[in-house]
């Protein structure tokens, strides 16, 4: 582990990171198309110039490309690499288009379902080697011990010795599930239950926000209430997860993971929480330096964490993604016949419009987070 890691690492840590992972995203889209006999003309991890590459036997052009933020598999039949369908291609038999409805919709969401298995995967593979945290001393309940200056719990009615069974109704048998809990929804009014002498009570409680800090200089806010429980609930041992286990517990970590990002995303829409907090890939750069530095396993981690998000955002129905693809062919499925030509160009540019704003968003977010910016 180092305090500050050194530049090398921030150098190697996004190619590190999303090289193999955009590699695997797209490799899902080709494999399956070939399962399928749909001819691919082109494989590119990243865009724009090939800086170097070749072709094999079956006509794909294999390449490495100047820009790494990403890649792509172009199909035939494809118009550009960001699989718009050309409309003047000829349907022959191994281009993309004529393949039937669900052979597309399998090829497009092939994708994204490989970085979903690759971070259900890498969660198991630490499940099977480190196995689970199981508290020791508890009684599927948090018992208050103390509050923090300025406590919103205290405020709201809450005393020592109370039992927090639930909040919101979600029930949090354990402080950490308690604090993740609440950390999603700073400034927000929720019902949290305690009993109290027996007898259950639920008060309204406004959480907190706190300001936090990761020690690399990564700030974000989070909820928090201002209490905390006895030591002994603190306490925690590994307990060995059987191997057939591990992949039902990876699923559930993955869901809740998933569930953080769509309430993150709900929080920004409606004005919960800045859009400073959207990080672009000079972000994730950055984050994959620090994780390298923590060592391998911070950063196989944070690797799970970055497959989860890459097909969290695939999936989303926006146009020119693999999301937007996969609502063209429900609409197909529907109506039976491919939407028109010029709706389908209009909602791709449009699509590609909003993805390269969200870019430059995301893009000055990480530029004015940087030292050099005085942030």
């Amino acid at each position: 582990m180092f305090e500050t890691p050194p530049f090398w690492m921030y150098v190697i840590g996004f190619p590190l990171l999303l090289g193999p992972l955009v590699t695997l995203h797209e490799l899902g889209h080709l494999l399956v198309g070939r399962w399928f006999g749909v001819k691919a003309e082109a494989f590119s991890v990243g865009f724009g110039k090939e800086l170097a590459g070749f072709t094999d036997r079956h006509g794909t052009r294999w390449k490495l490309s100047a820009l790494p933020l990403g890649g792509y598999v172009q199909f035939q039949g494809d118009m550009n690499p960001a699989s718009v369908p050309d409309p003047d291609a000829p349907k022959e038999e191994g281009s993309f288009q004529h393949a039937a409805l669900w052979k597309r919709a399998l090829i497009v969401a092939a994708g994204p379902v490989t970085n979903l298995l690759v971070a259900i995967a890498i969660l198991a593979a630490f499940l099977a080697i480190q196995g689970k945290p199981v508290y020791i001393d508890s009684d599927e309940a948090v018992t208050v011990a103390y509050f923090s200056e300025g406590s919103t719990a205290q405020a709201a009615g809450m005393a020592v010795g109370d039992e927090i069974l639930a909040v919101d109704g979600a029930p949090t048998p354990t402080f950490e599930q308690l604090v993740q809990r609440i950390a999603l929804y700073p400034g927000e009014r929720v019902t949290i239950t305690v009993r109290r002498d027996g007898s259950e009570l639920a008060l309204p409680v406004t959480i907190g926000r706190q300001n936090t800090d990761d020690g690399f200089g990564n700030k974000g806010d989070r909820g928090v209430i201002g209490v905390g429980p006895a030591p002994n609930e603190l306490e925690y041992e590994w307990e060995p997860v059987p191997l057939l286990q591990t992949i039902p517990l990876a699923v559930e970590q993955s869901g809740k993971l998933v569930d953080m990002m769509v309430t993150g995303i709900k929080q920004i829409l409606v004005g919960q929480r800045s859009v400073k907090e959207l990080g672009g890939p000079l972000k994730i750069g950055k984050v994959a330096g620090e994780r390298l530095s923590l060592g391998p396993s911070a950063f196989i981690e944070f690797a799970a964490l970055i497959s989860l998000n890459l097909a969290f955002i695939n999936f989303l129905p926006i146009p020119a993604l693999d999301g937007g693809h996969l609502m063209f062919y429900a609409a197909e499925a529907i109506r039976r016949k491919p939407v028109g030509p010029r709706a389908t160009e209009w909602a791709y540019r449009t699509g590609i419009a909003l993805v390269l704003t969200l870019m430059v968003v995301v893009t000055v977010n990480d530029l004015f987070s940087l030292p050099l910016f005085g942030s």
